[in-house]
């Protein structure tokens, strides 16, 4: 359990984020986190080689990414990939940076 000195706000709002931080450590190990990507574009795809993310999305060259420590990629079918990993935040800024690479674009939608 996690308590507080006395019920400033202060104290308050540091109590609930160490309570969450700690829940989101335990759900991590226990369950792990995932988010799933969905590339839609004509000719973009997403590919394993080894440990390597590697993706073709419209690009003169293929974009390549590793996995940091913790991090896993699956790549089920060419236009999903998913990250997993026990770290919440890394998982999160893992799939954002991938996503980051070509977003969506806002008409027809091409991007991850």
């Amino acid at each position: 359990t996690v308590e507080r000195p006395n019920d400033d706000g202060y104290y308050r709002s540091l109590h609930g984020l160490t309570r969450s931080l700690i829940a989101n450590m335990v759900e991590g190990v226990t369950k792990g986190f995932t988010k799933t990507l969905e590339i839609n574009g004509v000719g973009y795809r997403a590919a394993m080689q080894g440990k390597k993310l590697v993706l073709t999305i419209g690009y003169s060259h293929p974009v390549e990414f590793d996995a940091r420590p913790g991090i896993e990629f699956e790549v089920p079918a060419p236009n999903r990939i998913i990250v997993k990993g026990a770290d919440k935040q890394q998982v999160g800024q893992t799939a954002a940076e991938i996503r980051g690479v070509r977003p969506p674009e806002p008409y027809k939608g091409k991007g991850i």
